[in-house]
């Protein structure tokens, strides 16, 4: 498979080649001049010498600016920015933006571009200044969706989340990230207001967080977290409970609240009734350990271990297995048994490598579960891993 950004080089040497043969060959005429063909040819020459950065000088200087290759000439930008020199993409930008034959329309497109450089480069206040100025004066409907997206990642970045959340309302409907992102938005100034001890303030933003998202587990979660705080664990149970029609792959993020709060209500038979529940609703593996825990301290290890077993047998999970391991080395004459500690210590191994959490939209995984992505920054897009190393 091609390498993308070399595709996008070779896209770009046939529209120069096309412009250059069209600029070249007058109708009467079908004799092409040979210095611009002559450069052409040499950043092709360069392009498949795997020499892309003289490629593009040459492309660059053998293209004239005007009406017909202002796309061209953005796409080159473009494409340095992608390949993380957006201090070359402004240098092209702010040419394009200096030439008075630039159309209203080409003059938006490019000054947007230009402020998605300055972002790249963290000149944010630069960017800010472009993309306000184009959500005042686009001329296009289109270019000012894409302004204000571009702004409200800006003030995202900034931690200026109400500011983010005024700019982006009006796109909130149509973009689903964007809705995922605001509800995180609204998280945080609720998180804001706990730290200022406004607890009243900062249920509202959650509530606003769950009518931006409904399917907001950190929202529910933070008020889960709040009721259990205030000594109402009867509702901390009941919001707990709602996490996992949100999304069941967040069931065990649940479980150490659920069962604290239900034995806070002196409630083990609520607690053991409402795990029977999640595991036949969302076969977690945490939920299957749980409810054997609970089986053992009635029933005993071997009732457990039944029951664990039976399980795996229908979803089968190195965590399951590991406890399993546990559980059988409690039977008399297998505690010392060199087999199952050697068997202990292999599950054990495996997992004490393996990740907890996985972005969804980049890989990036680890142990500790982030609301915004550390390495991409989307939010709501790390997970609980799930399947035979996971839950």
């Amino acid at each position: 498979m091609l390498d993308p950004m070399l595709l996008a080089l070779v896209l770009a040497a046939v529209a120069i080649g096309w412009w250059l043969g069209r600029r070249q060959r007058p109708p009467n005429d079908a004799s092409p001049q040979p210095s611009l063909t002559r450069d052409y040819f040499l950043g092709l020459n360069y392009l498949l010498n795997e020499q892309p950065d003289r490629a593009i000088e040459t492309f660059v200087a053998a293209l004239e600016v005007n009406s017909d290759t202002i796309e061209t000439h953005i796409a080159l930008g473009n494409l340095f920015r992608s390949r993380g020199e957006a201090d070359r993409a402004v240098k092209i930008h702010q040419n394009l933006l200096a030439r008075p034959t630039l159309s209203a329309h080409q003059g938006d497109s490019v000054q947007l571009e230009l402020a998605r450089d300055f972002f790249h480069l963290g000149l944010l206040d630069r960017a800010e200044k472009l993309l306000q100025g184009l959500i005042h004066d686009a001329h296009l409907d289109e270019t000012r969706r894409h302004a204000k997206r571009l702004l409200a990642d800006l003030l995202e970045r900034e931690k200026e989340w109400q500011a983010a959340l005024d700019v982006a309302q009006p796109l909130i409907r149509e973009d689903q990230g964007l809705r995922r992102a605001a509800a995180h938005w609204w998280c945080e100034l609720a998180q804001q207001e706990l730290d200022s001890a406004s607890p009243s303030r900062a249920r509202k933003r959650l509530k606003q967080a769950l009518k931006t998202d409904p399917t907001c587990v950190r929202a529910t979660w933070m008020l889960s977290r709040m009721e259990h705080d205030t000594g109402h664990y009867k509702t901390e149970i009941k919001l707990l409970k709602r996490i996992p029609d949100q999304d069941p792959d967040f069931t065990a993020l649940i479980l150490p609240p659920l069962r604290d709060a239900y034995l806070r209500r002196d409630d083990p038979a609520g607690l053991e009734q409402a795990l029977q529940v999640l595991v036949e609703t969302t076969r977690s593996t945490s939920t299957i350990i749980m409810l054997a825990e609970c089986l053992q301290q009635r029933e005993g290890s071997q009732a457990a271990a039944d029951f664990v077993s039976q399980q795996l047998q229908q979803t089968p999970n190195l965590r399951g297995i590991d406890y399993l391991v546990d559980l059988y080395r409690h039977q008399p004459g297998l505690a010392e048994s060199e087999p199952m500690a050697l068997l202990k210590q292999h599950t054990q191994s495996l997992l004490d490598v393996s990740p907890h959490y996985r972005c969804q939209r980049c890989g990036f995984d680890g142990r500790q579960l982030h609301w915004q992505c550390p390495s991409c920054r989307s939010w709501g897009t790390t997970r609980p891993i799930t399947g035979l190393r996971g839950e």
